[in-house]
């Protein structure tokens, strides 16, 4: 009788329950919550580009340095990239973002 038991068992489908259909929700929920918390927070994280202004990042002796200036001081820059060979092509897609002629100073 109990080898028939098991055998009637092993051969049906599972059934979802009650129980099993609630943790289910539970857990797709929990992931669509994630979900939409990841793209809101990707949304309105980072500093947005202001115009006008200008900034690269570059490799330099002690790690990274960074050129970033706004207004008259991003014109100059744009103007007389003499300081900045390492970086031109950089400085030059930047000062194109921003709307500065470049090297022409």
């Amino acid at each position: 009788m109990i080898m028939f038991e098991q055998s009637r068992r092993l051969s049906e489908p599972l059934r979802w329950g009650r129980r099993e259909k609630t943790v289910v929700a539970v857990l797709l929920s929990c992931v669509l919550l994630a979900l939409i918390g990841l793209g809101a927070y990707a949304l309105t994280s980072g500093a947005p580009a202001r115009a006008g202004c200008i900034d690269v990042t570059f490799a330099s002796t002690l790690g990274a340095a960074r050129v970033h200036t706004c207004g008259s001081q991003a014109r100059g820059v744009c103007a007389s990239p003499g300081a900045f060979r390492e970086v031109t092509q950089e400085l030059r897609a930047a000062c194109r973002r921003a709307g500065y002629p470049f090297g022409t100073g």
